[in-house]
């Protein structure tokens, strides 16, 4: 739970009544401190060790009308900051899990415009959707806590040999469209190997390419004995429309990835076609049609990766959101193998739109049914929101669970 603060950070209540005793100079001398050191402030608080209070801080001019906090902890949220009377000084405390990881940005009045914290140097960057991956789009900070998991996978490692990437265009008759594709191979692949390579499958390309290290990864995780070495084929999702229409219980996506999509594959790399061996995977709608698919298709997809999967979605011929999860509990078990996380934080997303339930609500839907059929599951909840900064760090895990 996020839960707004007791009271602001002792640091502020000392420049507070500083400031009340005349010493103007503090305020000077208190920014000082904040370029020195960085921001939020971050400060422990007496008899619980869960949690921190964390308060994030915004210098501003004169012609500031309004502050809030934009932050992805819940869907995201609008959290409104205070204004330190006769200061340049904007406040927010909020009481936060210790283990939490996520993103934040500032929205600015009267122009309406987001910005990054300026006084925290750790970011998180989103590119646009073009083959120029240095072409920024927006930027947010990044806040980790003290008990924070690592993320010990992501980091390029300098005795780390490293597989090679190429992109592809490929045309569907079945969907009518074109998508980009993006392919890994890893270090040393011998394309004509009697012994095919395990296949892991990830929708939402060019996020999972761009947005995520997973080719450094991936890397890693073969590099260190943790997965056999893999192909990863990464098709792209085309604009947001296209996306909620293809990755929401479509059939013909389904049947576009076992009579298109991955007899093309077969044919251009060696990948094997063993479903034990092959992994479907993505977050949020792309993790809910990688169930999907597995669900139709077992007998092409053996292993199913989600991060946040949208589970609370429902199909267009159905109103119980829980179809997904019935589906898995009343049906015969098939020969799956599951992976699914998502973020403490989830509770709040997409929460009453529709009357639909939250994320982490429609995630513990599948996973109980799931478990009560005993099917092989590796569950896990991490603190954070609906955000590439968790899922980065959850992907390797999950491989370790499927292919490890």
């Amino acid at each position: 739970m996020i839960e707004k603060g007791t009271g602001i950070s002792m640091r502020l209540q000392t420049l507070q009544k500083e400031l009340e005793s005349g010493k103007r100079e503090s305020l000077q001398r208190f920014w000082k401190e904040v370029k020195e050191q960085g921001a939020p402030l971050v400060e422990e608080i007496e008899s619980d060790n869960g949690h921190r209070l964390v308060t994030f801080l915004w210098q501003a001019d004169e012609k500031l009308k309004d502050v809030s906090l934009i932050s992805l902890m819940t869907n995201p949220t609008e959290y409104p900051m205070t204004h330190l009377p006769d200061t340049d000084l904007w406040y927010l405390s909020l009481q936060l899990p210790s283990d939490l990881r996520t993103t934040y940005q500032f929205f600015l009045l009267p122009w309406a415009k987001n910005c990054p914290d300026p006084f925290n140097p750790n970011i998180f960057a989103f590119y646009t959707e073009k083959e120029d991956p240095t072409d920024i789009k927006l930027t947010r900070s990044v806040l980790e806590l003290p008990d924070a998991p690592s993320q010990s996978w992501i980091e390029p490692q300098e005795n780390v040999a490293k597989g090679k990437v190429q992109i592809h265009t490929m045309e569907s008759k079945i969907l009518g469209n074109e998508r980009r594709v993006w392919v890994y191979t890893p270090h040393g692949y011998k394309p004509g190997t009697d012994e095919p390579y395990p296949l892991l499958v990830l929708f939402d390309g060019w996020a999972y390419a761009y947005l995520m290290p997973t080719f450094t990864i991936l890397d890693n995780l073969i590099a260190a004995g943790e997965i056999p070495p893999i192909v990863a084929v990464l098709p792209d999702s085309l604009d947001a429309e296209i996306r909620m229409k293809e990755l929401v219980y479509y059939q013909p996506f389904n049947t576009f990835l076992v009579t298109e999509f991955l007899p093309w594959v077969l044919t251009q790399y060696a990948v094997t076609s063993n479903p034990q061996e092959t992994v479907i995977g993505g977050s949020s709608a792309g993790g809910l049609a990688a169930a999907y698919a597995a669900l139709k298709h077992p007998e092409v997809f053996g292993n199913i990766l989600s991060q946040s999967g949208a589970f609370s979605l429902s199909p267009a011929w159905e109103a119980d959101y829980g179809w997904l999860a019935r589906q898995y509990g009343l049906g015969p078990e098939l020969p799956l193998k599951f992976h699914l996380d998502v973020g403490t934080l989830e509770e709040n997303s997409f929460h009453e739109l529709r009357g639909r339930p939250s994320t982490l609500k429609g995630n513990h839907r599948v996973r109980d049914a799931l478990v009560k059929k005993d099917y092989p599951v590796h569950y896990t909840e991490f603190s954070g929101g609906h955000d590439y900064i968790n899922w980065q760090g959850t992907l390797g895990d999950g491989l370790k669970f499927l292919l490890g």
